[in-house]
């Protein structure tokens, strides 16, 4: 029998096959960025449930399969993925199994804004994005940003200038086309002092088979930025499904999050938050997962500095034999004081077989800050059942509608109407379909 060890190595050595054959750089501090990165993977080891950040996820399945980095990109038509479009988003860019794809995107560069891909910023924002592009996901400790890191090359660029709003939202599309292939996509958001932006980052496929997409994601708001923030993950149901999340909020910034997760046979999604000085923030997540499917959120919000304000409502609804995980990390740091936090997980579970681990977490060291939070287990009310039932609805009528009205909560949240119409739809129908 192997080695534990040796099965590790042997499988990142196999994730890691194609990157040598990357495109240089003409940024000398992006190719080292990179080698740096393939150092750390060589030195990591994919996490198991022996550590405690990963306690509740186990992610054998994953490294039981064999996935490559894609070899052919496929060539899409726009009537191909056309369904995926969000109405009032006209600014898009679209990535096929991780590569860039110009034809169907409709990114811009104008008044200064930038919505574009990676490459095509490196001679207007090679220095404005220096700072921070792998700078704010830490990829030293985490082996799967560090692998994203080593394959840094197509990647969403959005660079929003001082005191500029941009009216429209920014449609960043992921798409998976093909079996056995792990992708990388990868965003970068600038948000200069004053400005505003809204961006959807959006994880959808066009087959059903298995295959991998780990991302990275930065986001920096300089002073008094605003930044809407809607994550949506509609993964294949064998898909797997990694991403890190790293947002910096300078001073009297605000960063508004609304993330659901619908797809992926086992995902994770990290997102840690730094807050400064009357920064403000609010999170807020959606899981609605079924059958053997497992979705796991950790988040960490980190208030550095004074008169921070953060808010976060986490709920998961789980039927079959789902697992949902939350974890979630408040930290008030010494001298953080005047700090206003609140935070929520609650949790629906459809069935005898599903299951919830969650995990809210306070670590302060100020003694001026008023902090809650609290999280709640349970199933459908049955006085709520009955009432509807009263009412002239079945009982399968009255339970779908309340499941319904608990994950619908979340999605009323974001401020895009086709969207909210489209995700509505979805968790109507999931929560119809549920045993």
């Amino acid at each position: 029998m192997s080695a534990p060890g040796t099965i590790n190595a042997g499988y990142l050595e196999s994730l890691l096959a194609g990157q040598p054959h990357l495109p240089v750089s003409p940024l000398a501090w992006l190719n080292a960025l990179r080698a740096e990165a393939v150092e750390r993977v060589g030195a990591l080891t994919v996490p198991t449930l022996r550590d405690e950040e990963w306690r509740f996820t186990d992610i054998s399945l994953l490294t039981k399969m064999s996935f490559h980095p894609v070899r052919t990109t496929i060539s899409l038509q726009p009537a191909d993925i056309e369904r995926f479009y969000i109405e009032e988003a006209t600014t898009r860019l679209v990535f096929v199994d991780g590569v860039y794809a110009p034809q169907l995107s409709s990114g811009i560069t104008d008044n200064g804004v930038a919505v574009i891909n990676l490459e095509a910023g490196f001679g207007a924002y090679a220095a404005a994005i220096e700072p921070y592009l792998g700078r704010l996901t830490e990829f030293r400790d985490n082996v799967f940003a560090a692998l994203n890191t080593a394959f840094l090359h197509d990647a969403a660029l959005i660079v929003v200038p001082r005191d500029i709003s941009v009216a429209v939202p920014v449609h960043l599309l992921f798409i998976a086309t093909q079996k056995d292939v792990v992708s990388y996509p990868r965003c970068l958001l600038l948000a200069e002092s004053g400005s505003a932006v809204t961006v959807i980052e959006d994880y959808v496929s066009l087959q059903e088979d298995a295959y991998f997409t780990n991302a990275v994601t930065e986001i920096a708001l300089v002073d008094n930025a605003r930044v809407n923030h809607i994550r949506v993950q509609r993964e294949g149901v064998k898909a797997f499904h990694i991403a890190n999340c790293a947002v910096s909020l300078a001073r009297a910034s605000n960063y508004q999050s609304v993330s659901v997760a619908f797809g992926a046979r086992i995902s994770r999604y990290n997102l840690n938050v730094q807050l400064a000085e009357e920064a403000e923030c609010t999170v807020d997540g959606l899981a609605l997962i079924s059958g053997r499917q497992l979705a796991d959120t950790h988040t960490c919000i980190d208030h550095v500095k004074p008169h921070a304000v953060s808010h976060q409502m986490h709920k998961c609804i789980v039927g079959g034999s789902a697992h949902a995980v939350f974890n979630g990390k408040i930290m008030v740091r010494q001298g953080a004081q005047r700090t206003d936090s609140r935070q929520s997980s609650r949790n629906l579970l459809l069935t005898s077989k599903a299951h919830v681990d969650t995990k809210p977490q306070l670590e302060i060291f100020a003694d001026d800050v008023k902090c809650t939070h609290g999280a709640t287990i349970g199933q459908l009310d049955n006085e709520e059942v009955f009432y509807l039932q009263s009412r002239g609805l079945s009982e399968t009528a009255a339970r779908n509608m309340l499941t319904y009205a608990f994950g619908a909560e979340i999605i009323e949240r974001i401020p895009i109407s086709s969207l909210k119409c489209q995700l509505e739809q979805t968790v109507l129908e999931q929560t119809t379909i549920q045993p």
